[in-house]
């Protein structure tokens, strides 16, 4: 503090306007030294190929900024000379601000690798299995370890204050008690936390993945540590809790891929013919771009008293394209049905016993099979 006082002659001011004086010099060389490391670090990460360099300099930018000031006012502030307590004061508020600082660039660097990793995985391309994999597993990790940066920062900021230190102290001294209430209080947090990386891991489910839950069919939209956000078909959001995923069923239509299989239902009169539909069938699906061209097929399924059942078998790229591709279908086929084969849609046949003796002709007994003709009393 003396030499510093002659160098810059402040031996005749009062000892706090010096100290003052002395310390806004040393954040001043902080944030010289913040603009002189940024610009070698911007021309570092300009010419480098990767995008590592940047994403990282970039998230640094803002917590460096008062990082540097404060690492320079706390290595000047013991042999500064405030009045009072002024100095310690001091002191602590910069370690804590230190300490925020540096958590705020702990988290900076989290987020800068996460950016990075994401922008290697293209989650809107069509086959997107894996990026989707990897996005989920990031985008939990990176939650759960900004979590606990924020946990660490916020006890050491606690454990500056000497009574906070004492009371911890002493929690230590009975920590079994402590550790058994601590666990039965927080015991739904913790399966919560739990729950949260064992989804991150074992992935049962993703983000974009399409689920059916509650009876709702939709897409997963958001993973929390808490908390599942599932947008539906029609754009209302259902939030369920992470355990959800882990302790019921549910149905995952993009858990190994996003193509699927998917079937249309046709109920027939007998008098159908099922080669010609069959044949219909595959000019449908060679005229649509819905289908992918894997799978496709017509068997009749069912035989009922009134009808057959015959059902087309079609695959598609996703779930989306699915369910277009199956209306597709399902229209063209009735319609082809309507044009073509008007006898082979669904129709009632009764047999009705008459009063008289007299009997009918073949004609007469055709028509009313087909339900065409009233009998006549």
């Amino acid at each position: 503090m003396e030499l510093i006082q002659r160098i810059a002659g402040l031996n005749e001011l009062p000892a706090a306007v010096a100290s003052l004086l002395v310390l806004a010099v040393a954040l001043l060389l902080g944030l010289l030294g913040y603009v002189i490391l940024f610009k070698v670090l911007l021309r570092f990460a300009a010419r480098s190929d990767t995008s590592l360099h940047q994403a990282l300099v970039q998230r640094w930018r803002h917590p460096a900024k008062l990082l540097l000031p404060l690492v320079a006012a706390l290595l000047i502030l013991p042999s500064l000379q405030f009045p009072g307590e002024l100095s310690s004061l001091l002191q602590h508020l910069a370690s804590l601000a230190l300490v925020g600082t540096v958590a705020w660039l702990l988290a900076a660097t989290v987020l800068g690798f996460q950016e990075l990793v994401l922008k290697r995985y293209d989650i809107t391309a069509s086959d997107n299995l894996k990026a989707r994999a990897v996005s989920t597993q990031v985008s939990v990790l990176v939650k759960i370890v900004l979590v606990l940066i924020l946990i660490i920062a916020g006890a050491t900021m606690l454990m500056t204050f000497d009574r906070v230190r004492q009371v911890g102290v002493s929690l230590l001294a009975s920590a079994g008690i402590a550790g058994i209430i601590i666990g039965f209080a927080a015991q739904r947090s913790l399966a919560t936390f739990i729950a949260g990386i064992q989804i991150a891991i074992t992935q049962p489910i993703r983000l974009d993945d399409v689920v059916v839950v509650e009876g709702e069919w939709g897409r997963i939209e958001e993973i929390t540590l808490t908390y599942v956000v599932v947008c539906i078909w029609d754009l209302r959001r259902l939030v369920l809790p992470i355990t959800y995923f882990l302790e019921k069923p549910f149905q995952n239509w993009t858990r190994v891929s996003a193509d699927l299989l998917g079937t249309v239902s046709l109920h027939c009169d007998y008098r159908v013919p099922v080669a010609a539909v069959r044949a219909e069938l595959e000019r449908i699906l060679a005229n649509t771009n819905l289908w992918d061209g894997k799978a496709s097929g017509l068997v009749v399924v069912e035989a009922t008293d009134k009808t057959v059942v015959l059902r087309a078998l079609v695959s598609s790229k996703n779930s989306g394209e699915g369910w277009d591709l199956r209306c597709h279908v399902r229209e063209k086929l009735v319609e082809f049905l309507q044009r073509e084969y008007p006898d082979s849609l669904p129709r009632l046949r009764a047999e009705v016993d008459q009063p008289s003796d007299k009997p009918l002709s073949d004609a007469e007994h055709s028509s009313m099979d087909d339900g065409r003709i009233d009998p006549k009393p």
